[in-house]
């Protein structure tokens, strides 16, 4: 599939809700997240971007109990602008909108299936997930799978970048996910169909699949 991933549109950056409105929802969304399981212990992060730069979780907290005082606010670059220390991962979050600028939040979990997924040699590192369903086709498109890096290594900020401005969801070897959307729901829908796809790919494992063709996933492309 050639045509523009989701999520990508041409136009001036935006610059988000404001800071208590995108604080009051990504806490909501961390929540839920932690809650359906698709977060434990202190792993995940999220943000939004706002007109003051990007509000991001802080390092070391739980997404089941982060409040919105405790939000941190970094700059374009992830660099700690005010609050509490921002994630070590702000950097990730930094660069994918800088490569997107119109997606407005971005998602990153170790939810079970896809980290998983992102433990398995042989994946095709352009196109890590088949398209199972057609919402996997139309809220993922391709999955590109980024080199192993450990945890908060800046030297995965350019390749994150260059593979943001391609796609707006990838899967960071033995890590699990980044997504990126135009709202945080939006970026939240995706992540659940990614993170449900690769559930279907290892109960799947072994068995016959009828993956959609190119010709159906272009159809799809097309209608979103």
């Amino acid at each position: 599939m050639t045509s523009r991933s989701p999520d990508r549109r041409r136009g001036r950056r935006a610059t988000g809700p404001s800071r208590t409105a995108a604080g009051e929802e990504l806490v909501r969304t961390a929540r839920s997240l932690f809650s359906r399981g698709l977060t434990h212990g202190s792993t995940g992060n999220l943000s939004v971007r706002t007109p003051e730069g990007i509000l991001v979780t802080p390092t070391g907290s739980s997404l089941g109990t982060v409040t919105v005082d405790q939000l941190s606010l970094a700059d374009e670059y992830g660099r700690h602008v005010d609050g509490p220390p921002p994630s070590k991962e702000a950097f990730l979050h930094a660069a994918v909108l800088r490569a997107r600028p119109d997606a407005q939040a971005v998602v990153h979990t170790h939810s079970t299936h896809a980290a998983a997924v992102s433990c398995l040699t042989g994946l095709d590192p352009e196109d890590a997930l088949p398209p199972l369903t057609a919402y996997f086709a139309m809220r993922i498109g391709q999955l590109p799978v980024l080199p192993y890096h450990a945890p908060g290594d800046r030297g995965l900020e350019e390749v994150v970048e260059e593979t943001a401005g391609r796609r707006h969801a990838m899967l960071l070897s033995n890590h699990g996910p980044v997504v990126a959307g135009a709202a945080l729901a939006t970026a939240m829908d995706a992540l659940e169909e990614l993170e449900e796809t690769a559930r279907l790919f290892l109960l799947l494992r072994g068995l016959p699949t009828r993956p959609l063709t190119g010709a159906e996933r272009a159809a799809l492309s097309a209608s979103a």
